[in-house]
């Protein structure tokens, strides 16, 4: 049964808060107590959760030793996120020796987890406010536009992917001065002028040497999460259907989107696919399910897509907060009533519409996350898979909301394996290494999208027309010592992007469960 998501923003009130906390009062030498400020109820709740639904719950510590109250940071946001990433650190991957949740760009904070406001809760939804863009080095000294959303503040205005920033606010002072360049100034500038303003003045130039200015404020929009579609004939007479996907929105707003373009496909008779997730943090598991539907051959249908790993409390039916948990619109029953197991939870193909291709193309860098490589690790037993650009993100696992007062308690609550039984990919998808077959390349900024010239779809088209990733890659021994060394910096998952609350998740079926009531 296909799932379907319904995100809660119901507010839960203080008294549940304390009742919750009441629940683990042994949970430590010293449990929660029923009295304190809001903000402390809510820390108190978020360990409770925590130590019921995380994955790896039996690897935190108790109450008493890790005290949620520590953290005092003025601004409640701040202090609940600190929270969070010091909870995350304590579980061990036996693989790496470290923590699962390490995040190599700011070793401390956590990899998966965090804490929203609702600010990306709205956008999984379809609705964000902001200037609709985001940017990315191409080198230390080159600032280009990574992507734009076409009903957006900038969209509107024109700007396009692969466009130079070559001035914010008249600052020229804008070149990357990052870890191993600098003290970071430039870097700052650049981050708050675009994610934490609503105003901002760019000066610009495009691919063909024309320049021009804009002056853009934030506004609420609608977000269209496919950025590009188009169809290429090659020379020897293979038909490409080339996708930009860009977020996995919630399938209410996605499908429609995507059910028409793959129709195109399969109407114009399209012989190999290309998906571009460069950019795609993940979001809803039920709009990856469907796009793999899209994708997989029919023959597939009804066959074992993925299993789902939930810990040890859930599927015994030790989960008594999620009882306080209610499916958002419905107090039909709560989330603790739910089924957990993984028979329960069993995910099978059921193909949608008519596309029958033998293999397909994943564009991806260290912006590819969870809900995206949750698609390409289904697909990887099923059909020839193909691997194209930088390694992935690494998050085989995913989370449902958890709603605490105003705040969603973002936490990984469950692991996922193909029908092989593939999973665990914490270190994410190597392009062309064992076991991912393909092309290793740079992200290629200096061309727009859909451009059979841009590197990494240009490798695509490679080998659909001659059966090999001939196209040259962006070779760094051409560049001088430092840009060399900028781009191997660069190589690490999301050095390039600046948006530091960009989304990085898998949002699972907590709501739903496959509507499976425990018996």
């Amino acid at each position: 049964m296909k799932k379907i998501f319904y995100l809660a923003l119901a507010v839960i009130p203080v008294g549940f808060i304390s009742s919750c906390s009441k629940h683990n009062s042994d949970n430590g030498p010293t449990g929660p107590s029923k009295v304190g400020t809001t903000l402390q109820l809510i820390q108190d709740s978020i360990f409770v959760y925590a130590a019921e639904d995380y994955l790896w719950f039996n690897q935190l510590p108790s109450y008493g030793a890790f005290q949620p109250r520590s953290f005092t940071n003025p601004t409640a946001l701040t202090a609940l996120s600190d929270e969070m990433n010091a909870l995350s650190q304590y579980a061990t991957n036996p693989a790496t020796g470290g923590p699962y949740e390490y995040s190599i760009l700011d070793p401390g904070t956590a990899k998966y987890s965090f804490i929203d406001d609702g600010t990306e809760t709205a956008a999984l939804n379809g609705v964000k406010g902001d200037f609709g863009f985001d940017v990315q080095y191409n080198t230390a000294t080159d600032l280009r536009i990574e992507y734009v959303y076409a009903g957006s503040p900038a969209g509107l205005a024109g700007v396009q992917r692969s466009d130079e920033i070559t001035s914010i606010n008249g600052n020229t002072n804008i070149s990357y001065d990052g870890p191993g360049y600098g003290n970071s100034t430039n870097l700052d500038f650049v981050s708050n002028a675009i994610y934490e303003s609503s105003a901002i003045t760019l000066n610009m130039t495009r691919t063909d040497g024309t320049t021009y200015s804009v002056n853009l404020t934030t506004a609420s929009y609608n977000v269209n999460p496919v950025l590009k579609d188009t169809i290429i004939t090659t020379s020897n007479n293979h038909v490409v259907g080339y996708i930009v996907f860009n977020s996995f929105v919630s399938d209410a707003v996605a499908d429609p989107i995507l059910d028409p373009i793959f129709a195109n496909f399969a109407a114009q008779g399209v012989t190999d696919v290309v998906v571009d997730l460069r950019y795609n943090g993940g979001g809803y598991v039920a709009t990856a399910e469907h796009l793999d539907d899209l994708i997989v051959p029919a023959a597939k249908s009804g066959t074992l897509m993925y299993n789902t790993y939930y810990n040890s409390n859930l599927v015994s039916g030790k989960d008594p907060l999620l009882g306080n948990q209610w499916r958002s619109g419905s107090p039909d029953y709560n989330y603790g009533q739910l089924n957990y197991s993984v028979a329960a939870n069993a995910t099978n193909f059921t193909k949608a519409g008519s596309l029958a291709v033998p293999r397909v193309f994943f564009i991806m860098t260290g912006q590819t996350a969870s809900a995206s490589e949750l698609t390409i690790n289904n697909l990887r037993p099923e059909m020839d898979v193909e691997f194209i650009g930088e390694i992935s993100y690494g998050k085989p696992v995913g989370f449902f909301d958890i709603d605490i007062n105003k705040y969603i308690m973002y936490t990984p609550e469950f692991s996922v394996e193909n029908s092989a039984g593939q999973g665990g990919y914490y270190q994410g998808f190597n392009p062309g290494a064992t076991g991912y077959p393909g092309y290793f390349a740079y992200d290629d900024l200096s061309k727009n999208w859909g451009d059979p010239t841009e590197g990494l779809f240009a490798a695509a088209l490679s080998d659909v027309t001659t059966g090999t990733y001939s196209v040259p890659n962006k070779v760094i021994q051409s560049l001088s010592a430092s840009e060399r060394s900028f781009k191997l910096l660069a190589s690490n998952p999301k050095m390039f992007s600046l948006n530091k609350h960009k989304f990085i998740g898998m949002i699972g079926d907590k709501k739903t469960a496959k509507l499976v009531r425990k018996k």
